[in-house]
């Protein structure tokens, strides 16, 4: 394994060009276009490359040795966020706040106003698909009983969180960000299950990159979810407003759903955290099927500590969910030690430094503060990205596309230009083609596996460029700009595929004051590791305030 990256070479087409490429490609002579388009892509290479002896099987995720007998991940999240959160509206300040005798109740109705004036306007943010704002009310007023009596149902009670549109709420639509789905869910996912179990405030649903298919973040039918520290920019995706709306304060904490970088791309151009846990160890129950062997559910929040008390809550097997079944117990061990003496951080240069000067040198300043704390630097081989970026397209397009294909079959115009290229390829790729991405999947995993023998954590910028400018011109189609693409998810695929662990966490601004974020990632089921360093790095970050910004917990 050594680093290679091809330039990625496609035009950029929007309009009448990107509408007439997209019905030539699925026309009946659609499939010589194809041909052409992935050969010039460089799957011909990947066709005929060797994955060894491989097998089209996951190779099992290693166990850690379990620590020594700790309390359950929930009492250790209360600990965590139960510190001083200065000015920012954290998790911590939520708690904070009712202690003192602030009412829920009266916090949401706040939030509900800065809804309306951040989102309920003609040059609106972009934030919600549906909410539904009695309900939330009832449920504040319940929350708010509970706190004046004592008895929160967790460090969470009160505390409100937004669902990315790709996860189950009893009552409301999953519309998986198209404008086709309309059948109500009748139960809640297991993780809103356990949100409400813990009391926290369900604001809504969040906004989306149709089906998750995109990273840029742009939905045809719901409007572009845009980025709270410069509206002309974009929030990265496919969890758009996921990271949107803890970035512009409306809540601390957001679920979103990441198959390729989709919770660690938004949550890095918005300025927050966002964690990718272990495959599988967080349940997909009510989460509706996209892309089986490369999607993970998960938390974006406004700090470390609140991304790990969402962690806590969430994480942990379900009897619904035979993957989550093979897993670990949960616990957030040695988070706040400060001391990283004995911690290796993995880095291929090359890899590190194939991005944006400002976004290198911010990134750069990140493991700095890392080695300041005690740790060492090792240098490690990088990935043959040609080999990843194949591999990983191949398989969640492939696996959309199978998601998708009653709708697809029954009208491929209910869905937007963008989706259709996608769904296009992924309906192109042959059923070899799909058996050979799953042995270089278990190849991959091997080698990575390999790589974090060496080293404790893997450290790249977490996206090559800060937010790019919102193509307003080509709204709402939106276009096809695949070095954009490439640029976002250069250095997020690796544990999608091997279904590693990695957390995204702010390190500071480039000069037009976008968020530049810094990328972790481990072994598997150590997330904890990644919480611990990501909490050392933005203690030393600086924090600015977005454009677009608004408070709960005062007037």
């Amino acid at each position: 394994m050594s680093y290679r990256r091809d330039e990625v070479k496609a035009p950029r087409l929007s309009g009448v060009a990107l509408r007439a490429f997209v019905s030539a490609i699925e026309s009946r002579a659609g499939g010589v276009l194809l041909d052409k388009l992935v050969h010039d892509s460089g799957i011909g290479r990947w066709r005929t490359a060797s994955p060894g002896d491989a097998p089209p099987v996951q190779l099992p995720l290693p166990h850690p040795p379990p620590p020594a007998e700790l309390p359950d991940a929930m009492t250790q999240a209360a600990t965590a966020v139960d510190r001083p959160a200065g000015e920012r509206e954290t998790v911590s300040a939520f708690v904070r706040a009712y202690r003192e005798g602030l009412d829920p109740l009266t916090v949401v109705r706040r939030i509900h106003e800065n809804i309306e004036r951040l989102d309920g306007r003609d040059e609106r943010l972009g934030l919600f698909i549906s909410r539904k704002p009695d309900e939330v009310l009832a449920a504040a007023e319940a929350s708010s009983q509970r706190h004046r009596s004592g008895r929160p149902l967790s460090v969470l009670d009160g505390v409100p969180v937004v669902l990315k549109d790709e996860v189950d709420l009893a009552g409301f639509v999953t519309t998986l960000g198209t404008r086709f789905r309309t059948e109500v869910a009748i139960r809640d996912s297991t993780v809103a299950a356990r949100l409400k179990a813990a009391g926290a405030l369900i604001l809504g649903k969040a906004n989306m990159n149709e089906i998750g298919i995109n990273p840029i973040g742009l939905n045809p039918w719901h409007g572009p979810a845009r980025n709270p520290y410069d509206r002309r920019h974009i929030t990265g995706g496919s969890s758009s407003a996921s990271a949107a709306v803890v970035a512009a304060g409306l809540a601390p904490l957001s679920i979103g759903a990441d198959g390729g970088g989709s919770i660690r791309i938004p949550a890095a151009l918005c300025g927050v955290v966002g964690l990718k846990a272990t495959w599988g160890r967080i349940p997909e129950t009510g989460v509706p099927p996209l892309c089986w062997h490369v999607g993970h559910v998960g938390p974006l929040g406004l700090t470390v500590d609140d991304v790990a008390a969402l962690y806590a809550l969430i994480a942990g097997p379900d009897a619904h969910d035979v993957v989550s079944q093979s897993q670990p117990a949960p616990h957030l061990d040695g988070l706040g030690q400060r001391d990283l003496a004995g911690v290796r951080l993995g880095l291929c240069w090359r890899w590190f430094e194939d991005a944006a000067p400002e976004v290198v040198a911010r990134c750069r300043e990140a493991v700095t503060t890392l080695q300041r704390a005690g740790a060492t630097v090792v240098e490690i081989d990088g990935p043959d990205l040609n080999t990843v970026l194949w591999t990983h397209t191949c398989l969640i397009l492939s696996e959309m596309a199978q998601a998708m294909r009653e709708p697809l079959e029954a009208d491929a115009r209910r869905f937007g230009l963008d989706s259709r290229t996608n769904l296009a390829i992924g309906r192109h790729f042959t059923g070899t083609d799909y058996v050979h991405a799953l042995r270089w999947r278990h190849a991959l995993t091997r080698e990575w596996l390999g790589v974090l023998s060496t080293c404790d954590v893997v450290v790249t910028p977490t996206c090559a460029v800060t937010a790019p400018r919102i193509p307003e011109a080509t709204l709402p189609d939106g276009e096809s700009n695949l070095p954009v693409v490439d640029a976002l998810m250069r250095f997020i695929r690796v544990a999608n595929l091997t279904g590693f662990p990695a957390l995204t966490v702010p390190a500071g601004f480039d000069g037009a004051g976008l968020p530049v974020g810094v990328h972790l990632m481990g072994r598997p089921w150590e997330e904890p590791l990644l919480l611990r360093l990501g909490r050392i790095i933005e203690r030393e970050a600086p924090v600015r305030v977005p454009k677009e910004h608004a408070t709960a917990l005062r007037p």
